[in-house]
């Protein structure tokens, strides 16, 4: 195996961690997203999920809580070194948030073409406001991760349009 092959098999790895997250997130009735932060030796430092529903803030993206727990997990909010797996584009507010925390790498599955503030609607990490390069690799896994986003949207839509009397 290749150096690129290992390194893609490594991303398709933490992906599937996240993919698993956003999936508990999406039966506890959020949607569907998860985030890992993996620190430079390629450990797993901070997990979470949506938690907006759940905890009644619009701030408690998946995005935001991952890198608020790896902050305290380092003792630091600058989190150089560090890799952030996303099953979904972060929005504005996150890709900002992102920035600030210094990561070195955002992977994420699927694009957000309504909402993204990465690369598919707005391009935060290289806009003249933003005083942090940011390296991106988006795609990985994008088929599961779209998916699993439709799957649920699609389901939430079914519910209401018949809702279950007992």
């Amino acid at each position: 195996m290749t150096a690129l092959d290992e390194t893609y098999q490594r991303h398709r790895a933490w992906m599937e961690q996240a993919i698993a997250l956003a999936a508990a997130a999406g039966n506890a009735g959020e949607v569907p997203v998860g985030a890992i932060v993996v620190d430079e030796h390629n450990r797993l430092i901070a997990e979470a999920a949506n938690f907006r529903e759940r905890g009644h803030d619009p701030t408690a993206h998946a995005e935001v809580l991952v890198l608020r727990q790896a902050g305290q997990v380092r003792r630091n909010w600058n989190l150089t070194g560090c890799t952030l797996y996303v099953t979904l584009e972060p929005c504005p507010m996150c890709a900002g948030a992102i920035g600030l925390s210094r990561v070195s790498l955002l992977v994420y599955g699927a694009a957000d073409r309504k909402a993204g503030g990465v690369r598919s609607v707005l391009n935060i990490p290289d806009s003249a406001a933003s005083n942090h390069h940011l390296a991106v690799l988006n795609g990985i896994l994008e088929p599961q991760c779209r998916e699993q986003l439709q799957t649920w949207f699609a389901q939430r839509r079914q519910a209401r349009r018949h809702p279950v009397h007992e």
